[in-house]
């Protein structure tokens, strides 16, 4: 383990915000994590943890030290008739592991192909895609507590999960740093492709039995044509949750906007998609300086090159207001700001 100093942070957020950490490490094992807890330099600091930085807009450097996660590892640690339980190091490229469970015919997370970002980070705002969210096959997690050292586990229940929330997000941000999940994955497989275009791109592709290795490829095809690449254009993915709202709201805009989508939540409420809202207010594709809104989906924001995270955040809030005055919609950042 190396500490390093007044490093730079542009390489290790998918905006490609230029900000920098007063000191940052990376640690490889439970152990090594803990021993930079217990250094007395690091006691007192402010700590932030990164994992793919896919999920994070930096506004300004960081006054405190950066630990970033590089557990690595997936192996499968029992089975039942019906299930497979998998365990992931927090490290892990959250993709490579949906590849692992594709490659052992594990069903479950199909949907959530190409989500950037690491599988430590997953739980945390519980992701989702296509109609499937990670605590459909979150089994447990295990944490090292910042401030203690020690070890916890975190079963479905305790890690609270909401509508892109978690207990992580909420009462215990900040305190802990997972560093393993283990999913309970299914070995006979239940596809979901009635969200989004999964069914239309898999005809596309001449496909009438799909498999897991199918949809994945048909949300890798999908996600692909919409969003783009970080490494190309400085983006987070989503910026915005999709927000729900009561039907009797969505029954009255219904009558103004006709064309206006919805997914059912509940019987009292339905969610509406964000990027739908911010393409009626004119936003999607409009370029300022050198960031916007990408030109094929309006949910995502993004860095051309050269700018800072507040012209960005600026951005963001310009997009909610005008959101909030034109349909009475409050939307809400997906994204973390620092």
């Amino acid at each position: 383990m190396k500490m390093q100093s007044d490093f730079s942070l542009k390489p290790y957020n998918t905006f490609g915000i230029d900000v920098k950490a007063r000191l940052f490490a990376c640690f490889n094992s439970v152990q090594e994590l803990q021993e930079l807890l217990q250094m007395p330099e690091l006691k007192q600091e402010q700590k932030l943890i990164l994992g793919g930085g896919s999920n994070l807009l930096f506004t300004k450097d960081f006054d405190g030290v950066v630990l970033q996660n590089g557990i690595k590892g997936i192996e499968i640690i029992r089975e039942d008739e019906h299930h497979t339980y998998v365990k992931a190091g927090g490290g892990e490229v959250w993709h490579a592991f949906v590849l692992y469970t594709l490659e052992h015919n594990l069903g479950g997370v199909e949907n959530l192909s190409l989500i950037p970002g690491t599988v430590g980070a997953a739980p945390l705002q519980n992701i989702g895609a296509y109609g499937v969210e990670l605590k459909d096959v979150f089994y447990e997690l295990e944490a090292v507590e910042l401030e203690s050292g020690q070890t916890q586990v975190f079963t479905n229940e305790d890690c609270r999960f909401g509508y892109r929330e978690s207990v992580f997000k909420n009462e215990l941000k900040g305190r802990f740093i997972v560093t393993s999940v283990t999913f309970r994955l299914h070995k006979t497989h239940k596809l979901n492709t009635s969200y989004g275009a999964i069914k239309t791109t898999l005809e596309e592709m001449n496909i009438t039995q799909p498999t897991i290795q199918d949809v994945s490829a048909a949300v890798c095809h999908i996600r692909q044509s919409k969003l783009p690449d970080p490494k190309q254009i400085g983006n987070a993915g989503s910026f915005f949750k999709n927000p729900e709202i009561p039907i009797i709201l969505y029954d009255i805009l219904k009558e103004q906007y006709p064309e206006m989508p919805a997914y059912p939540v509940s019987e009292l409420t339905v969610k509406v998609p964000a990027g739908w809202l911010i393409e009626q207010c004119g936003w999607k594709g409009k370029v300022i300086e050198n960031y916007g809104v990408h030109k094929n989906q309006a949910l995502v924001l993004v860095n051309y090159g050269g700018a800072s995270g507040d012209k960005v955040r600026q951005l963001a809030f310009d997009i909610i207001q005008s959101v909030k005055e034109k349909f009475g919609i409050s939307l809400h950042p997906e994204v973390n700001i620092m």
